[in-house]
């Protein structure tokens, strides 16, 4: 384990701190990196002007690897009919906080597929890894990072996911348990999902790939970190543990949430399952079927609408509030103290 930690991630703990697009912010990735982990941004919501910034603001704060993540979500599929239902069902959402919905719905994250802009952050700045959700790369991309001799991984929640993964060529897989918060990474949104618990996706993997496995899922103290070592994990990525460490963005309301606990998978809000705390977006998202809500992430578009228009009446429940379901055992400190917590009770 720790020799494939110092040879093919340069750290020494097994501790990697989760992407989190939208959360995590340079000063807490360089904290997990400096302390011994891999730090990590999410730039999948970020332009190309501030997901280079961001990648920069890193590298001054830190000499240590770390990570960048994006999003490979195929181009959505528009059904203009679809989105005009959506449109007018949120209407009255809209209407308590005295704002209309938008008129139409835009595409507002492109995918790492699409074009080679965001290759182009990769290439320049040169993270010691690049991690990808939703699905892979195209292979003219992989094969340039690999000669870069960038280390390459990817989000599976499956077996089948897992094997693509390494008939692509990457050199480890981020187990994707259902317990964990955030958008779920599974290829297609719409094929069927098996849910596994994360220490049962984690068994799968390492018993049916060659590839090292990071645990992911729930993670939440270092206790748990071991538990995943001992499955045969290289490593665990922890998300929620670190969200109400006070370098994330996390804003008050979505920080205080965190320890009540409580979280459902949905789509209403991006468009895509994603695992949030309960709130009144989810609650109110219950009475929607799948096939009403438009693709991702075209649906995150009006999402967003609607927080911001909610937000501005003080009302914080249709924030996307992601979180994995260990989120009561949330522990609020900084980052640094955080790492030497989890170090000192992995090694107990």
């Amino acid at each position: 384990m720790t020799d494939t930690l110092r040879d093919l991630f340069h750290i020494d703990l097994p501790i990697f701190q989760a992407p989190m697009a939208g959360v995590s912010t340079p000063a807490l990735a360089a904290a997990v990196s400096n302390a011994g982990g891999l730090g990590a941004l999410g730039l999948g919501a970020a332009t190309d002007g501030g997901a280079r910034q961001m990648v920069l603001e890193l590298q001054a704060l830190t000499d240590r690897p770390i990570n960048l993540n994006f999003f490979c979500h195929e181009a959505a599929q528009r059904d203009p009919a679809k989105e005009a239902a959506w449109i007018d069902r949120t209407r009255p959402l809209f209407a308590e906080y005295g704002s209309e919905p938008p008129t139409t719905l835009e595409e507002i994250y492109p995918s790492f597929r699409a074009d080679d802009r965001q290759l182009a952050i990769v290439m320049d700045t040169r993270p010691a890894v690049a991690s990808f959700h939703f699905g892979l790369p195209k292979p003219d991309q992989i094969s340039a990072m690999k000669q870069a001799g960038i280390t390459l991984t990817a989000t599976a929640t499956s077996l089948a996911e897992a094997h693509q993964i390494a008939a692509a060529g990457f050199d480890a897989i981020i187990a994707q348990g259902w317990q964990a918060g955030g958008h779920r990474g599974i290829f297609d949104p719409l094929g069927p999902d098996e849910r596994l618990p994360t220490w049962d996706l984690l068994k799968q993997l390492v018993g049916g790939t060659s590839l090292p496995v990071i645990a992911a899922g729930g993670i939440m103290t270092g206790a748990d970190i071991r538990h995943a070592l001992s499955l045969g994990a290289v490593a665990a990525q922890l998300g929620t543990a670190f969200v109400g460490c006070p370098e994330t963005s996390a804003d008050g309301a979505y920080r205080a949430r965190l320890p009540l606990g409580g979280t459902q998978m949905t789509s209403v809000i991006s468009g895509r399952p994603a695992r949030c705390l309960i709130n009144r977006f989810t609650d109110w998202g219950q009475e929607v079927t799948t096939d009403q809500i438009p693709a991702y992430p075209c649906t995150y578009d009006l999402g967003k609408a609607l927080n911001a228009a909610a937000k501005s009446k003080g009302e914080t429940g249709f924030g996307a509030q992601w979180a994995g379901d260990g989120a009561a055992r949330v522990r609020p400190m900084p980052a640094a103290e955080l790492m030497a917590l989890l170090t000192s009770e992995l090694g107990a």
